[in-house]
């Protein structure tokens, strides 16, 4: 049989499989597309400008990475802000209005001092404290399944218990037994948030080696400054990590309040 012959007895056939699996593949491809990465990051603590610093600039990171399409950033200062406990409880129903709740990621960024009683909230006169509980509530209530929590504070660990399984993937900056280190007033970034937005996630195809990236950044750093290692925490997630592939870094547009 000559060749010619045989590829136009085979033309007919192809062409039929591609129009009938063409639209499959499509319609795959759009419903990834159409997975929205909404970033919210709140600077809880107005006393020091590297709350704030650190809440803008991870956003705009993680925006970057993971094709963030919403980010609200909110902070305080030394004499107020929109970063409260109340705002954030608000924020957080009001983007997850405009997800879908099965299918798209809420990424929460938390920076703040923190206890073993929770995050501190500092707004000028205003000081009231995030407790695990109420951020476990506040999530539940958006309905949506995905999300993603990064809190960078100390004993920040405490969280983990309530907030961490399989379609919610935590990040702290310390176990709930030690401090973390870097909230300097005028600093850009506190360690944590040095090693895992400003270099590990840079870097790094997806979450898991960026927190494995930034955990020996740190432990060096703190070894070599004479500090107890804080030892940053991953939980959960094990639904919504595989979610999350980074793309090229861009410049997003970041709404601050």
């Amino acid at each position: 049989m000559r060749f010619g012959f045989l590829v136009s007895r085979l033309r007919v056939p192809i062409i039929v499989l591609s129009l009938t699996f063409a639209p499959l593949f499509a319609a795959a491809h759009a419903a990834d597309n159409a997975r929205k990465v909404t970033v919210v990051s709140f600077g809880l603590f107005g006393d020091q400008g590297v709350f704030r610093s650190e809440a803008t600039g991870a956003a705009q990171i993680v925006a970057s990475r993971f094709g963030g399409g919403p980010v609200v950033v909110r902070f305080n200062t030394k004499t107020g802000g929109g970063a409260t406990v109340e705002t954030l409880a608000a924020t957080l129903q009001a983007e997850a209005k405009k997800m879908n709740g099965e299918s798209d990621i809420l990424f929460l960024i938390l920076t703040s001092h923190g206890s073993r009683d929770g995050l501190a909230v500092v707004a000028g006169r205003l000081a009231e404290t995030l407790k695990p509980s109420h951020l476990s509530e506040m999530l539940a209530r958006t309905e949506v399944r995905n999300k993603v929590v990064i809190i960078s504070a100390c004993y920040s660990g405490v969280f983990i218990p309530r907030l961490a399984d399989a379609d919610t993937l935590v990040i702290t900056a310390a176990d709930a037994n030690h401090p973390s280190f870097g909230c300097e007033d005028k600093a850009k970034w506190t360690y944590f948030g040095d090693a895992f937005f400003n270099a590990a996630l840079r870097r790094a195809n997806n979450l898991k080696d960026a927190f494995l990236m930034a955990r020996s950044l740190i432990l060096r750093r703190e070894l070599r400054e004479g500090f107890e290692p804080s030892h940053p925490q991953m939980a959960g997630g094990g639904k919504v990590e595989p979610l999350l592939v980074a793309h090229p870094l861009g410049i997003p547009g970041v709404v601050e309040k």
